[in-house]
This record gives structure tokens, C-alpha cells and sequence, in this order.
């Protein structure tokens, strides 16, 4: 499994989830669009914590630098 996201979009997915995250405790979001959001919210967390997107790979898109994924998989 590579390494298909760049930093700035594992922020934006991690802050996106925390807003999210907010909005669910502070009951602003409810019933069944709070469920869709919290899966969306947990998929957004544990994506930019691995920093692999299983829909990045089918539609091809790569958003991690060149540099980046040479150090990655020399480690790996």
C-alpha cells in the first residue's frame, strides 16, 4: 500500500473530522445525517492517519510529493 496523500490534504481531512466531531457533541447535527457524518468523520481520521485513500487509487489521483514517497518505501 502506498503512500497516495500529501500533508496538506491529511490536515484537511483531520480538521474537517474534528469540525465534524464538534458538531455531533454540540448536538448541531442530529439523526441519521449525524451517523453519515460521523462514518465520513471516522473514514477521514483513520485515511490521513495511514495516508492512503482507497478512492484517491481508483480514480488515480496522488497528492503526496515524489520526494516523499521515495523516503516512504526506502523505510518500508
Amino acid at each position: 500500500m502506498k503512500i497516495n496523500m500529501g500533508p496538506l490534504d491529511r490536515i484537511i481531512r483531520t480538521i474537517v473530522a474534528i469540525v465534524i466531531f464538534i458538531l455531533f457533541l454540540t448536538h448541531v447535527v442530529t439523526g441519521i445525517w449525524a451517523i453519515i457524518l460521523l462514518i465520513i468523520a471516522g473514514i477521514f481520521i483513520i485515511t490521513s492517519a495511514i495516508g492512503f485513500c482507497p478512492m484517491y487509487k481508483i480514480l488515480m489521483i496522488d497528492t503526496c510529493k515524489k520526494e516523499k514517497k521515495k523516503e516512504t518505501n526506502a523505510n518500508i
